[in-house]
């Protein structure tokens, strides 16, 4: 039985599926959908197959007809969950799984009224990435089987539905009311996604809008009016948007990530709203994956570099033609800074510091880094200063183009990029990058003039004139090169001058709180816990409760702290906040 994803029941042996046309029904009562999905495969076929499920309650199997099909639905592994088997007769090409979710699926959370903005309605929104569709919907659930999808949502008429599709209609036959949805493009299943609560839109440009819940709406839409601009700068590095629309969702606080890219419909967190624009380097990042990740994809998570990096690089890109190069060096050094933490972090696994991973019997989730971002932005980086900026677009333009709607491999990128710039991986010392651990001694360094006047002032407690018209990237970065024996004093006096501990500005704060927190500064831990109850994203629970639990003065605070925040935290959020807490 080959399986050529080490995360999926997959059989490549087995026909793919092809469309899904699913209908659920959300009960947020019993915090599960109530669901069936046909699933349409390439071709007529016999014999076994093997589908990806997750606490899934199977009710039946039937094919096209309504006749039931014989299925086994195994016990569940750790991280690949429950193989549901179903036994084809010969000519099949359509079959219906019906079923329900569990009330601890691990791709949804459900959000009772108080855990929302508005405080009056509930709230549903999924995750899928990195394996999790399998704990909504029973399919092939490897991003190297793309598909295609109709859906059609029952959910409570006062609420709205939003789907990662093209939407279609809205019924309201009764007390509920029916949203539909289609697909046109085939995805990968890690990008189906949905959310129901209440929420209201305002359009942004012809091609996009902001959805959140009315009591954000406003500041939303001021955050991200440019998102027009910047999908038109991207479509002049990469080529024409796909997709047709690329609107956004400010999602709840608990949204464990800064942004996932969904197609038609990206996900936000709301600690973007820093009110001054600072944070938008996100949207220019999910925007990116609109080419890298969602047209060309990486074929299971031991690739996923392949995704992450030229979404990195294509990021900077776009950020570059909007601010400058001097903002893209910036953030490149801040990326830089965050791949040495990551390394520091697998420093006893240093075989999950290779770009080329292999992932058997490790849960993706459990390996996610900035490593696949950062070094795989440095290679590039790399390559291009080898070939120079106009061959290394034209390369990357023919990249996008040769596997749009497709996924592929490490080794299949390397034998295109053989053909294509031919010797550039030796020069660049590819192999370094892919298969060993670490970062090659002949890296690219960013280099700007304003990172030379950080550098200048690295550790110092600088003058307010000296940090005139600093931008919030320039003060993260700064606070993020203090050295780890900073005196407390030293904190004192930098948040008297500049009040670091009122930020809010959510990159400087953690940033600040972190480096606070190693000095036992306690306005900095006053703060945190009350920062720790405010959101959701992984990117500030993990520093946050790493510095906690690393002193032996905060350990119990910290597993106080988780205990009691863990229930507005996303399932895959508090999986990882566990890891940190159950270290010695």
């Amino acid at each position: 039985m080959p399986r050529l994803d080490p995360h999926s029941y997959n059989d490549s042996t087995q026909p793919e599926t092809e469309t899904l046309d699913w209908k659920a029904r959300v009960d947020f009562r019993t915090r599960r959908l109530h669901a069936e999905v046909t699933l349409t495969l390439k071709e007529a076929s016999a014999g076994p197959l093997d589908l990806d499920t997750r606490e899934l309650d199977i009710r039946a199997v039937v094919d096209g007809q309504g006749k039931p099909l014989p299925f086994t639905l195994s016990p569940p592994e750790p991280i690949l969950g429950s193989r549901l088997r179903v036994e084809l007769p010969p000519g099949l090409r359509q079959l219906t799984v019906r079923y329900r979710t569990s009330p601890q699926a691990s791709a949804l959370q459900w959000l009772t009224p108080p855990q929302t903005a508005g405080g009056q309605h509930p709230f549903l929104f999924s995750q899928c990435q990195a394996i999790h569709a399998r704990s909504v919907i029973p399919l092939q659930d490897t991003p190297r089987i793309r598909i295609r999808y109709k859906a059609a949502l029952t959910l409570p008429k006062a609420l709205k539905a939003v789907m990662a599709a093209g939407f279609v209609r809205r019924e309201e036959p009764g007390v509920e009311a029916v949203e539909h949805y289609e697909m046109p493009q085939p995805i990968p299943p890690y990008l189906l996604a949905f959310a129901v609560g209440s929420l209201a839109c305002k359009d942004l440009g012809p091609r996009s809008r902001v959805w959140a819940e009315p009591e954000l709406l406003e500041e939303a839409a001021a955050e991200f009016e440019d998102v027009d601009a910047m999908l038109r700068v991207a479509e002049s590095l990469f080529g024409p948007y796909e997709w047709e629309r690329f609107d956004l969702l400010t999602m709840p606080p608990s949204f464990p990530y800064g942004g996932m890219e969904n197609p038609r419909l990206t996900f936000l967190t709301p600690t973007l709203l820093a009110g001054d624009k600072s944070l938008v380097n996100v949207v220019a990042h999910e925007l990116a994956h609109s080419w890298t990740g969602n047209l060309v994809t990486n074929a299971s998570a031991e690739h996923f570099w392949l995704n992450e990096s030229f979404t990195v690089f294509a990021e900077r890109r776009i950020l570059e033609a909007l601010a400058g190069k001097e903002e893209a060096a910036l953030h490149a050094a801040i990326g830089r800074r965050s791949l040495e933490t990551a390394l520091e972090h697998f420093r006893a696994h240093p075989q999950l510091t290779v770009l080329r991973t292999h992932l058997a019997g490790i849960d993706p989730d459990d390996v996610f880094s900035q490593i696949p971002y950062e070094k795989g932005y440095l290679m590039l980086c790399a390559m291009e200063g080898v070939v120079g900026r106009e061959a290394f677009d034209v390369y990357l333009r023919k990249y996008i183009d040769t596997f749009r709607f497709q996924a592929l491999t490490t080794e299949d990128w390397v034998a295109f990029t053989e053909r294509e710039l031919p010797g550039v991986l030796a020069k660049v010392n590819a192999e370094a990058y892919l298969h060993q651990p670490g970062v090659p001694d002949s890296a690219p360094t960013p280099r700007s003039g304003r990172l030379e006047e950080l550098q200048r002032l690295k550790g110092t407690v600088p003058s307010a004139e000296a940090v005139k018209g600093w931008t919030p990237t320039e003060w993260q970065l700064f606070l993020e090169w203090m050295p780890a024996d900073t005196s407390r004093d030293m904190i004192r006096a930098l948040d008297e001058r500049f009040r670091f501990t009122q930020s809010h500005n959510s990159e400087v704060l953690v940033s600040w709180l972190v480096a606070a927190l190693r000095a036992h500064y306690a306005p900095a831990l006053e703060r945190a816990e009350s920062f720790l109850g405010e959101v959701g994203r992984m990117k500030y629970l993990k520093p946050l409760y790493s510095a906690l639990h690393s002193t032996q003065e905060y350990r119990a605070k910290a597993r106080e702290l988780f205990q009691r925040y863990a229930e507005r935290y996303h399932p895959i959020a508090r999986q990882g906040l566990e890891n940190i807490l159950s270290r010695a």
